[in-house]
């Protein structure tokens, strides 16, 4: 069952889907995605699609200033992302059940693992091509950025549609590192392509490498960045349900 919910963050509404299974939900996943994306991209949509037909009901939705939610994407940072994030799970608290998996594709995946351990009842995640520190986000528009420091601010294009950047959202990547990976405590499966073009998979490495067990890799052999292809997006699914079914209906203990 697919429903459209709204809750808020601050003074910004923010839209979401919701999507239930028929049957008996095993637990709730929240969906992170990807930079300057929506809710509704494909890999969201299908990944989303596949783990609800497996049992997992899964919450997506769209950042401020993206999608369809309220807010001006040009005052948005990662932080403010963080913050969506951390509603969004609240909001599932409060009316269903808080999520025990996080799943986060490409910056939302340094989103998830940026917010896993201000989420008490989550006990895992997925990144899905993402990187390791939200600065990684800059090279989208390298070009741009001494306009932006200059200027304060630059119009960009990315994907075919203009954003404008400011320095405030510079300034909030940089702030971050990816020291708090190690200090996770949550089970942890990284997703990568060989051939991602966006993202390197050294990338993948470094948060592999950074990370406590128990830390599963698993490569997505010849998907794009976005996963466009279907059978792609399904097979992150079948891979995902197996690997949360074990650690999140049989909670480990996790290194420490």
């Amino acid at each position: 069952m697919r429903q459209k919910v709204e809750f808020t963050n601050g003074s910004n509404m923010l839209s979401g889907v919701l999507e239930t299974p028929t049957s008996d939900i095993k637990f709730y996943a929240l969906f992170a995605h990807c930079f300057t994306c929506s809710k509704d991209v494909a890999a969201a949509s299908r990944i989303s699609k596949a783990l609800t037909a497996k049992g997992i009901a899964v919450f997506r939705f769209d950042f401020t200033g993206l999608g369809s939610s309220a807010g001006d994407f040009s005052n948005t940072n990662f932080s403010s992302n963080v913050r969506d994030l951390v509603a969004a799970a609240d909001f599932l608290r409060k009316e269903y059940n808080a999520p025990k998996l996080l799943i986060g594709h490409s910056l939302g995946g340094a989103a998830v693992l940026g917010v896993a351990n201000k989420l008490p009842e989550t006990v895992a995640v997925v990144t899905i091509g993402a990187p390791s520190d939200a600065a990684h986000v800059a090279h989208n528009f390298s070009d741009h950025i001494d306009e932006i420091n200059t200027k304060g601010a630059a119009k960009v294009n990315l994907a075919g549609r203009d954003f404008t950047i400011q320095k405030q959202f510079l300034d909030d990547i940089n702030s971050y590192g990816n020291s708090h990976i190690s200090k996770l405590k949550r089970a942890l499966l990284v997703m990568h392509s060989p051939i991602d073009n966006t993202v390197s998979i050294k990338e993948a490495e470094k948060i592999y490498q950074a990370a406590l067990h128990p830390k599963s890799f698993v490569s997505l052999d010849k998907a794009d960045h976005l996963l466009t292809r279907k059978e792609d997006a399904e097979y992150a699914a079948d891979v995902i349900a197996a690997w949360a079914n074990r650690y999140v209906l049989s909670p480990i203990r996790i290194a420490s």
